[in-house]
């Protein structure tokens, strides 16, 4: 049976609980290390990765390119640079030509 465990927060150096359930939950998850940060410092680390210019947990925002649908001529947005070699098309007449398949 496991007990709480005070560890000190490597952002803040605060101590804080390793409580026996969060504990149980770790072994549970096969997690073999404990926590390096308190709950607050894994909140605000959490945040930050997710906040500001970028798209979300620390992707960056997806470039999207302007184009005509090759079907039913309609303006589109793509997440790839179109070549002139294949037709693009918005996503009704792509969706309509991957379901005949």
């Amino acid at each position: 049976m496991t007990q709480d465990k005070n560890l000190t927060c490597r952002d803040c150096g605060a101590e804080f609980a390793f409580t026996a359930s969060e504990q149980e939950f770790y072994a549970e998850k096969g997690f073999q290390n404990e926590p390096g940060r308190c709950p607050q410092c894994r909140a605000a680390r959490k945040a930050s990765n997710r906040g500001g210019d970028r798209g979300g947990y620390g992707r960056t925002e997806r470039q999207m390119y302007e184009v005509t649908c090759a079907e039913c001529g309609a303006p589109t947005q793509v997440p790839f640079k179109p070549s002139s070699d294949r037709p693009v098309y918005c996503r009704d007449c792509y969706a309509s030509k991957r379901s005949r398949y």
